[in-house]
Parts: structure tokens; C-alpha cells; sequence
């Protein structure tokens, strides 16, 4: 099958996928969808079984560090990391909403930079619920700042979101350039989050909360192993090594370290919170999206995305991720882009910017929002009105803020 059949059958079934990422609870029900997807696909020809073989192997690499960042992100939660951090941040808050959303930020900032976003929408965001019921003060702008951090917050490593992974593989920079190029970027991005979450929020974040108690035990270990962890990744990087093997390194150690305390973690539970349903549920979306952009897809972009990596076909390539990012999801909007920006450090990091920040604007533009939607309960979270009219006012101009000192960290260092 060829031409524009194709290219609607590939688009049917790249909507069926969404559909079951949005809709079905359990992870292995997503990858059967997408395992069928692919079947469909091969079948009828949109994509040979070599080219499908060809984008999986492509992305192995990438979805094995996922695997292993998920994991360790979860030992570090078992030891009492989240927990830990949530109780200094509603101390240091001293029942002051205002000082607990200031908190919370570059908590959910941190967290997402360096056991990615979807640590902060899975275990930062009870912790976060958890400590504004303690302190007696409304949980919604918090919470917000979750998942708002969760996507835009995402930029700074190629660790920190699975968009940055697969844009890392062709950027040609290595890892500490990705970081130097995006640190700007980064910060605009978390101080314009802080200050729209605090004017949108404000009437929420009036009055005091109560003071809250004694501190848990510091997981010293535990926090030990996470900096030597995002140092290793950075260290080996520049070896050429991938960072799976710095992610199993800290795995081994806090496995290491619960059973030297008598607190063992069976291996089950640690596969289970790598998700292999969800990274074959990612390897399969990858041959859906290649069908689309091989039949049609990727001359459109072409033909809208700017050749040029100045200042206005940066913004152009932002916006433009961003609005696929909304239509389509962020990843298979990732997985379109890239290969059409390949050539430039600064435009695959204006595509990253685009499809981290936009998802913002809408439930469906990310997986991680679609996930902290599920868990959140209505209580705790804003209106779909208010989420929307949020993004409204965030997402086009910190986009161009982040985009435009993406444009002069660029002439500096490149």
C-alpha cells in the first residue's frame, strides 16, 4: 500500500494508538494496541518489515536508558527520597502558600531535570497533595506546578524526558554542550512558570496554612547515589558511554544497599517500574509515525519548517512542534520533526522546546499530563477550563522567551 491510502490508514491507526494511551488504564493494554498497529502496518505493506526493524533497533538504545532512569527513580522513591523532600519544602514554607508554590517549583524543576518528568507526575505529585493537606492550604496550584514543570521543565538534560533522549541521538552535541545550549532556555522557562502559576493562582494563595513538624530521617544514601548518578551522566557522556550504564550503576547500589539493611526489593517490582509495556508501547509508536511520515508526513513538514536555524525560523520551528505536540501527542510529534532538523543543534533543541512547553496547552498534548490527569484526583486539579485558559496565557509566550535565548546561548557557544 502506497500514496495517499497509506498515509490515511498509517494517520487512522497513529489516532488508535493515541486513543488507547488516553484511554486504557494499564500499560500492556496500550502495547497490545500498538503491537496490532504495527502488525496492520506491516502487513499491508505502509512500512517493510526491514524499515520497521530498522526504526526499532534506531531506538533501543534510547528506551533501555528510559527503562533504567524509571527504575532508579522508583528505588529512590522506596528509600524515602520524594517523601523527604516534600516534608523540607513544607517546613521551609512555614504555611505560606505563596513560599510552598515558590517550593514546589524548583522541587518539581529539579526532580524532572534528573529523574524525568514522569518521577515528578507519579511520585513528587502525592507527596505534593499529601503536604498541602498537612499544611491546610489549597493543593491545586501546586499540583499544577507538577505537571506544568513535569513538560516545560523537561529541556534542560537529554535524561530528563524521553522527547530529549530521541533528539539527543541526532543533535551531534554532546552530553554537557545539550545542557550548556539549554540552561538559559531552562531557566526562563521555570521563572516564567513561577510567576504566571503565581498571578493565575493568586486568590488560591491567599491566607496561611499551619507550620509543619519534625523533619523524616534524610535518605543520606540514597541521595548520595542520585548526585553521583547525574554527575556519572555527564562524566561518561563525555566518554562516549551510553548513560544506561550509569543509570544501572545507581540501581545496583540502592538494591545493594536495602538488602545490606534487610529491606530487599524483589527484581519483579523493579521490572514492573521500568514499564516494559510502555517501551514497547514507544517502539511500536515509532513504526506508526514512520509509516505516516514516509507516505506524506514528512514532505508537509518540509515544507512548513524553516531551513534556516536564525532567530524566525527557530520561533517558527517552535511553534510549530508545539502545535503538533497538541494535534498528535508530543512523542510521535517528536519523532516526525527530528528527522527533518537533523542537521542543526539549535533547531532539533527549538523542536524540544516546542514539544516540552506545548503540551501545556492542552490535556492530549502529552502522555506524562494524560497520566498526572488519571492520578489526580478532581479535587486536587484545575477545571479542563482553567488548565486550558492556563496554557493559553503561558505556553505562546514562554515558548518565544525560551526559544529567543535558545537563539543567543546558540551564538555564543555555536
Amino acid at each position: 500500500m502506497t500514496g495517499i491510502a497509506a498515509l490515511l490508514v498509517s494517520l487512522t491507526l497513529l489516532m488508535v494508538v493515541l486513543m488507547a494511551a488516553v484511554r486504557a488504564a494499564r500499560e500492556w493494554v496500550q502495547a497490545i494496541v500498538a503491537v496490532g498497529a504495527v502488525a496492520i502496518i506491516v502487513v499491508t505493506g505502509i512500512v517493510s518489515p526491514a524499515a520497521s526493524w530498522h526504526t526499532a533497533q534506531g531506538m533501543l538504545g534510547t528506551v533501555a536508558f528510559l527503562a533504567c532512569i524509571l527504575a532508579f527513580a522508583y528505588l529512590q522513591g522506596q528509600e524515602g527520597v520524594f517523601d523527604y523532600l516534600g516534608a523540607v519544602a513544607a517546613r521551609r514554607s512555614e504555611g505560606d502558600p505563596r513560599r510552598l508554590l515558590r517550593l514546589v517549583v524548583m522541587l518539581a524543576a529539579a526532580v524532572t531535570v534528573v529523574l524525568t518528568l514522569d518521577s515528578t507526575v507519579v511520585l513528587l505529585t502525592p507527596v505534593v497533595i499529601a503536604t498541602s493537606a498537612r499544611l491546610r492550604v489549597a493543593s491545586v496550584p501546586s499540583v499544577t506546578a507538577c505537571v506544568e514543570l513535569a513538560n516545560a521543565g523537561s529541556v534542560l538534560l537529554p535524561v530528563s524526558n524521553l522527547t530529549n533522549l530521541l533528539a539527543f541521538a541526532v543533535a551531534g552535541i554532546s552530553f554537557g554542550k545539550f545542557a550548556a545550549l539549554m540552561l538559559i532556555p531552562w531557566l526562563v522557562i521555570v521563572l516564567s512558570e513561577w510567576v504566571i502559576l503565581r498571578r493565575f493562582f493568586a486568590s488560591s494563595l491567599d491566607g496561611t496554612g499551619t507550620v509543619s513538624g519534625v523533619l523524616p530521617p534524610r535518605p543520606t544514601y540514597a541521595l548520595v547515589v542520585l548526585a553521583l548518578t547525574t554527575a556519572g551522566f555527564v562524566g561518561l557522556s563525555a566518554l562516549a558511554l551510553p548513560p544506561s550504564l550509569v543509570a544501572l550503576a545507581g540501581i545496583a547500589a540502592l538494591i545493594a544497599h536495602r538488602r545490606e539493611r534487610r529491606r530487599p526489593r524483589s527484581l519483579r517490582s523493579v521490572l514492573v517500574a521500568a514499564k516494559p509495556g510502555f517501551i514497547v508501547f514507544v517502539l511500536c509508536l515509532g513504526i506508526v509515525v514512520a509509516g505516516v511520515s514516509e507516505h506524506g508526513g514528512s514532505r508537509l513538514l518540509r515544507a512548513i519548517v524553516p531551513a534556516e536555524p536564525h532567530l524566525l525560523g527557530l520561533l517558527a520551528i517552535a511553534f510549530v512542534a508545539a502545535l503538533a505536540a497538541n494535534l498528535v501527542n508530543n512523542i510521535p510529534a517528536t519523532l516526525m520533526l527530528l528527522p527533518i532538523v537533523a542537521g542543526s543543534p539549535l533547531a532539533v533543541l527549538a523542536v524540544l522546546i516546542g514539544v516540552n512547553v506545548g503540551p501545556n496547552l492542552s490535556w492530549a498534548g502529552s502522555l506524562a499530563t494524560l497520566l498526572w490527569r488519571r492520578l489526580v484526583p478532581t479535587a486536587d486539579r484545575p477545571s479542563t477550563a482553567q488548565f486550558h485558559l492556563l496554557g493559553a496565557l503561558s505556553v505562546v509566550p514562554i515558548i518565544a522567551l525560551a526559544t529567543g535565548s535558545l537563539w543567543l546561548v546558540g551564538r555564543a557557544l555555536i
